[in-house]
């Protein structure tokens, strides 16, 4: 590991030379992480806001040998944006580089800066009546550049992929202040290495992203969403299967719900109105989004007609307006809200084959009833494999009387989750938190080019150290 420094009197006065006034931050606001597991440290924190800005800012840290921490929205749950040791770092968030450079409709592209908050994009792209799909619980304070270095999920990839996907180039400034332009707005474009593909997903730790062009879609004329009950997770696949017969691609979101996730609601935040009341142990909510001339509720109702006749749902409810689908999506997007409040012993973002999870959920449980009297609230998108495998202590109890309890859970779920072919972090990052586990359970060989890239690309360490790779 390369020796660092810590942030001094010099290096704030040099980064006042660099910049406004304007760019300097309290350092109490970015310290601490969403669910309050972290807490970190800080010398000093800027919000550039120009790409020459944070051009200028790295050179003087790569100079001053200064470890620097990307940060975004500060939403991610896996302590990327958080140095708990080491020097004092600097803090580079990019909340002041807002700027939408440019968006076009018949191009369907849309071209950001890093500090543009998701739901901003959102609502740039419906002005020109298009879509930009990246949707999940946090998209109104995440940032563009945080969930493109996680290479963020959410509730549409089944239907439009991780914000990879919806990426076509990127301007990144790299550790010595260098400035790679890929910010293209070309859908082909085989000229050597995928340089952009490299830097998604790198969480901070190879360049700091400042802006992207990201791919727009037609927004779906029309809209159906249904949320109906399942006796297992079984029957939810073979339902997803019968709905893709329906409805092909046009699946924007198939999400597997536990009745756990309910009684929290319940409990934590009794104003969101629950659809079901005692909750049933499993439900899906699925929403299909068709062309012109499509009848989405209507597809949805010959759905669950043949889904009933073959024991695969019991009950059910298709949105009959805009607002009753808003109220279902609100149950299945307050879920995490409702987990946090409830205090977890160990979440666990996890994806194996789709074909696998069944038995993978009911082996877990199994695994963890031996190990004390947890609950589990398992939910997420299972048309990708994508699961929140969340474990809590027994009702009454507080995650602090079972923090001892927090490693030999995480190590129980991860190994089955090995043993599964799968991987322990389907969409937030590995960041801190999972370190040690990616270099437990990585491919060795993988782990060993990475360090090289790591070296290659940030040959002083000074970006994010301590993410990703140990």
């Amino acid at each position: 590991m390369p020796h660092l420094n810590d942030v001094d009197e010099t290096f704030v006065a040099t980064l006042h030379d660099l910049l406004p006034d304007a760019a300097f931050r309290d350092i109490a606001g970015y310290i601490e992480e969403p669910r309050g597991s972290w807490s970190g440290k800080a010398g000093v924190v800027v919000a550039p806001g120009s790409t020459a800005e944070v051009s200028a800012v790295m050179q003087a840290a790569n100079a001053a040998r200064v470890a620097v921490i990307p940060y975004g929205g500060g939403t991610g749950l896996v302590g990327g944006q958080i140095l708990q040791d080491g020097p004092l770092p600097l803090i580079l968030s990019m909340e002041r580089m807002t700027r939408i450079r440019h968006i076009d409709a018949f191009e369907n592209v849309l071209i950001a800066e890093a500090g543009t908050i998701v739901e901003q994009l959102h609502q740039a792209a419906e002005a020109i009546d298009r879509l930009f799909p990246l949707s999940f619980a946090a998209q109104g304070s995440a940032r563009i550049g945080g969930s493109l270095g996680t290479n963020a999920g959410g509730l549409n990839v089944l239907r439009y992929g991780n914000t990879r996907d919806l990426c076509l180039g990127l301007e990144v400034v790299m550790a010595d202040g260098r400035v790679m332009n890929t910010l293209k707005r070309l859908r082909k474009d085989n000229t050597g290495y995928d340089l952009r593909n490299l830097m998604i997903g790198s969480e901070g730790t190879l360049g700091v992203i400042t802006a992207a062009a990201l791919k727009l879609f037609p927004r779906p004329a029309a809209r159906a969403t249904a949320l109906m009950v399942v006796p297992s997770p079984q029957a939810a696949l073979e339902l997803l299967a019968k709905t893709r017969d329906h409805a092909g691609e046009s699946i924007s979101a198939f999400e597997l719900i536990s009745g756990m996730g309910l009684q929290f609601l319940a409990k934590e935040l009794p104003d969101i109105r629950r659809p079901f009341d005692p909750a049933p142990d499993w439900m899906v909510l699925t929403e299909l989004g068709l062309a012109t001339g499509g009848q989405p509720e209507a597809m949805l109702e010959a759905i669950f007609e043949e889904a009933f006749e073959a024991g695969l749902v019991s009950d059910g409810i298709i949105a009959q307006n805009a607002t009753q689908a808003a109220e279902l999506w609100t149950v299945r997007e307050t879920i995490p809200e409702a987990n946090r409040l409830t205090g977890a012993i160990s979440s666990h973002d996890i994806s194996v084959p789709i074909t696998s999870l069944p038995a993978f959920i009911e082996e877990g449980r199994q695994i963890l009833a031996g190990m004390g009297p947890y609950r589990l609230n398992c939910f997420g998108h299972l048309g990708d494999g994508n699961m929140h495998y969340n474990v809590f202590p027994p009702e009454g109890h507080s995650k602090a009387e079972y923090a001892a309890h927090k490693a030999p859970v995480m190590e129980a779920i991860h190994d089955l989750v090995a043993a599964y072919g799968g991987s322990i972090s389907a969409e937030h990052g590995i960041g801190r938190l999972k370190a040690a586990d990616l270099a437990r359970y990585g491919d060795p060989v993988k782990l060993e080019l990475m360090r090289g890239i790591k070296d290659l690309f940030d040959p002083n360490g000074i970006l994010n150290p301590g993410a990703v790779l140990l």
